[in-house]
C-alpha cells in the first residue's frame, strides 16, 4: 500500500498528547503532525495502513532500562529504522492552578516515572499512585481539579492539560534520557560515507554449544563495537534465544560484513532492522531538548 498523501508529514507514538514520546516526535520531527496512539502495536499499524508516514517508538530509557514488549515487536513489524533520537527527561510536578506545595497530597504518574523522582516525592511526604502513563495522569489531575492531587509528566502535558509546574527537573538522576528509534514502511539507506553509521539487527543462534560465543566473535575479531546486545526467550521455549543488538558501522563495511558474515554461520535467522544515521548524542552526550 502506498504512503497516502494525508500520511506524509505524520508521526504516529504510543500515548496521550504530551506524553515524552509526543515530545521526542516534536523535537525530532518540528514539521510533522503527531498522531497519538493507545498502544504500540497501534502506531505500528499507523505506519503499515498509511495513516502517518513515521512512527516514534522508545527503546531504552538510561535509568529504567529497556522498554518491555518492543523488542519483541520489532523483527515482525514490518517496517524498518531509519534514525533514532536521545530524548532528555525532564520531569515537573504539575497540578492544577491554585495549588501549592504545601496543599499537595498525593502524586500520580507511570510507575516509572515515580521511580525517577522517588527523592523528590519523599522530600515533599507526597503518597505515590500509579497512573497508567505520565499524559494520561496529567489529563486525570486536570479534570479532577483537585488541589491536593499532582502528576508528574513533562511541562508539553502541562500546556496541554492546563496545569502550572510547582517544581521542575525533579527526576533523581541528571541522566535520564530516553532512547527512541524511527520506524518506516521503507527502508533508507545513509550510505556509508556520510558519517557515523548504526545498524541494528536481530537473530537467533544456532542450538549448538558455544553457539551464541562463536557467532559473536567477528565483531571482536573485526574490530567492531556493539553497543547493545539485548537476549530474550523465544516462542515461550527455554532452549532458544533471540537476540536484539544495534552495532556501529555500515553492513557494506568490510569489517561489519565479515562480522555478518560469521555471524549468519552461527546463526538460525538474521535480519537487518535498520541502517541509519548515528544521533549526535552519541559523540557529545547533548540529547534533545527535555520536557
Amino acid at each position: 500500500m502506498p504512503t497516502s498523501r494525508s500520511a506524509r508529514g505524520r508521526i504516529a507514538f504510543q500515548g496521550l498528547p504530551g506524553a515524552y514520546s509526543d515530545l521526542a516526535c516534536r523535537n525530532a520531527c518540528p514539521h510533522y503532525e503527531t498522531l497519538p496512539c493507545a498502544t504500540f502495536e497501534d502506531a505500528f499499524a499507523a505506519v503499515r495502513n498509511g495513516k502517518t508516514e513515521l512512527a516514534m517508538i522508545p527503546i531504552e530509557n538510561s535509568v529504567a532500562g529497556r522498554v518491555a514488549d518492543v523488542h519483541h515487536m520489532l523483527p515482525h513489524s514490518g517496517l524498518h529504522i531509519i534514525g533514532e533520537h536521545f530524548q532528555r527527561v525532564n520531569h515537573h510536578l504539575l497540578a492544577v492552578k491554585g495549588a501549592t506545595l504545601k496543599t499537595l497530597k498525593t502524586v500520580q504518574s507511570h510507575v516509572q516515572a515515580l521511580d525517577q523522582c522517588r527523592r523528590t516525592t519523599r522530600k515533599l511526604g507526597l503518597k505515590r499512585v500509579v497512573g497508567t502513563d505520565t499524559a494520561g495522569s496529567a489529563a486525570e489531575i486536570s479534570a479532577a481539579g483537585d488541589k491536593t492531587r499532582a502528576a508528574i509528566a513533562s511541562s508539553l502535558a502541562g500546556q496541554i492539560y492546563g496545569l502550572v509546574s510547582l517544581r521542575r527537573d525533579i527526576e533523581d538522576e541528571e541522566h535520564n534520557t530516553t532512547r527512541f528509534v524511527i520506524l518506516s514502511r521503507h527502508a533508507i539507506d545513509p550510505g556509508s560515507k556520510r558519517g557515523p553509521v548504526m545498524t541494528t539487527f536481530f537473530f537467533r543462534v544456532a542450538n549448538l554449544p558455544a553457539a551464541l560465543y562463536k557467532a559473536l566473535g567477528g565483531f571482536a575479531t573485526n574490530g567492531v563495537n556493539m553497543t547493545k546486545l539485548e537476549s530474550y526467550i523465544a516462542e515461550g521455549s527455554f532452549e532458544a534465544a533471540q537476540f536484539y543488538a544495534d552495532v556501529e558501522g555500515h553492513p557494506s563495511d568490510p569489517a561489519l560484513a565479515r562480522a555478518l558474515d560469521e555471524l549468519k554461520f552461527f546463526s538460525r535467522e538474521l535480519k537487518i532492522l535498520g541502517v541509519y544515521p548515528a544521533q549526535a548524542y552519541r559523540r557529545t552526550g547533548h540529547a534533545g531538548k527535555g520536557g
